[in-house]
C-alpha cells in the first residue's frame, strides 16, 4: 500500500491505496496547508516511494530543430512565430549518439531525443529507432518526443528500445485553448493512451508561469493524476522567456513559494511519480531548489542547454547536490571538494 493523502490540518498522514480520483476542491485544499504541514506530507509519501538523498539526472537533445507547424504560444521552435531560431533538419545518428555518449560520461543515466514535428513521417522514424537503438547500447535510459503518434509508431519505438515518451499536456484543460489551437488536449491524451498500450512508459507534465492561475496548476496535475495509470515521470517546466511568442503578454513566473507549493502537491497526488524539475531552472535560486527537492522532485535536466534554452552549468548542480548530500550519477562521476565553512 502507498500513502494517499487526505487532508487534515496537522499534518498527520493517511493510509491509501495511489488513487486516480481526485479532485480539484481537494488539490486547493492540499496546496492551500500551512507550509509546513504541506511539505511534512509531501516529503513523508517521498520517503514512502523513493530514496529521498538520490536525484535522478537525465540529458535533453533536439534532434530536429524548429519548424514546428504547431501554434503553442509558449515555444520558440512555432513556425508561426518570429524567434530568430533558424530550423534544422534531423541530425545524423552519429552525432546524436556522440552527444549521449558525453552526456552519459558526464553524469546522465537517462538521454531525451526531442524533435519539433506535429507527428513524424515514417521515413524520420526509421532514423529515430536507429537512434534509440543506439544510445540503448550505450547503457542509457532512452526517451524521445517527437509529437502525435499513432499506436504503430509506439510499437515501433518500442521495439527499438525505447523506455519513455515525453508528451506534455502543457497546463490545464480550461487554459489549454489560450495557448494551443492546433492540437487539442485529445489528441494529446490519444497519443499518451497509445504510447501506454505499447508497454512504453509515459513522462508528462506541463509548463507553469504562461499566465495561467494557480487552480490551472492544480488542474493540471489532478488530471495527470486521474489517468488511467499515473505517468513514471512528471517534468514540471517554468515558462523560460522567449521573444516574439504570445504567452510574453501574459507570463508572470510563480513566486518560489507557490512552486514549492506546487511540487508538493504533485508528490501528494502522485506518489510513485518520478518529479522533475526541467526547463527554467537557471531562474531557480539553490534554496528553491533544496525546497523542491525537500518537497519531492527527484529528477533535474543537466547540461548547459534545454533544446533551445539555457540550463544551470554542469559545476553549479554538482555543488548544489554536494551541499544537500544528495547523490546521482551527476555527482558520483566527479566529486567535488566539500563546501568550506564560509560556504
Amino acid at each position: 500500500m502507498v500513502q494517499a493523502a487526505g487532508v487534515s490540518r496537522n499534518g498527520s498522514r493517511d493510509i491509501g491505496p495511489v488513487r486516480h480520483d481526485w479532485g480539484r476542491l481537494e488539490a486547493e485544499a492540499l496546496y492551500a496547508l500551512p507550509f509546513a504541514d504541506l511539505m511534512f506530507r509531501a516529503q513523508s509519501i517521498h520517503r514512502e516511494n523513493f530514496d529521498p538523498n538520490h536525484v535522478e539526472t537525465a540529458s535533453l537533445l533536439s534532434i530536429k530543430t524548429g519548424g514546428c507547424p504547431e501554434d503553442c504560444g509558449y515555444c520558440s521552435q512555432s513556425a508561426h512565430y518570429d524567434t530568430g531560431l533558424k530550423a534544422t533538419k534531423l541530425m545524423a545518428q552519429a552525432d546524436v549518439v556522440a552527444t549521449a555518449r558525453r552526456a552519459r560520461d558526464a553524469g546522465a543515466s537517462r538521454f531525451c531525443m526531442a524533435a519539433a514535428w506535429r507527428n513524424p513521417k515514417d521515413r524520420d522514424l526509421d532514423e529515430v529507432c536507429g537512434m534509440v537503438s543506439a544510445v540503448k547500447d550505450l547503457g542509457m535510459e532512452t526517451c524521445a518526443t517527437l509529437g502525435m503518434l499513432t499506436p504503430a509508431q509506439a510499437a515501433r519505438l518500442r521495439d527499438a528500445g525505447l523506455d519513455f515518451y515525453n508528451h506534455n499536456v502543457d497546463t490545464s484543460p480550461e487554459f489549454y485553448d489560450k495557448i494551443i489551437t492546433t492540437r487539442t488536449l485529445q489528441d494529446r491524451i490519444d497519443t499518451l493512451a497509445n504510447v501506454r498500450d505499447a508497454g512504453i512508459k509515459v513522462c508528462c507534465g506541463g509548463i507553469v508561469g504562461m499566465g495561467e492561475e494557480v487552480e490551472d496548476r492544480l488542474g493540471m496535475l489532478v488530471m495527470l493524476a486521474n489517468l488511467p495509470n499515473h505517468p513514471e515521470s512528471v517534468p514540471i517546466n517554468l515558462w523560460n522567456e522567449v521573444k516574439g511568442v504570445p504567452v510574453n503578454d501574459t507570463a508572470e513566473r510563480p513566486d518560489p513559494i507557490a512552486l514549492a507549493r506546487l511540487v508538493a502537491v504533485a508528490r501528494i497526488l502522485m506518489p510513485k511519480s518520478v518529479v522533475r524539475l526541467s526547463a527554467g531552472r537557471q531562474y531557480m535560486t539553490d534554496e528553491l531548489q533544496a525546497l523542491c527537492f525537500l518537497a519531492g522532485a527527484n529528477s533535474i535536466f543537466i547540461g548547459d542547454v534545454l533544446l533551445t534554452t539555457k540550463n544551470p552549468q554542469r559545476d553549479r548542480d554538482v555543488n548544489l547536490l554536494d551541499r544537500l548530500g544528495v547523490r546521482s550519477r551527476l555527482n558520483q562521476m566527479q566529486p567535488v571538494a566539500p563546501p568550506s565553512a564560509h560556504d
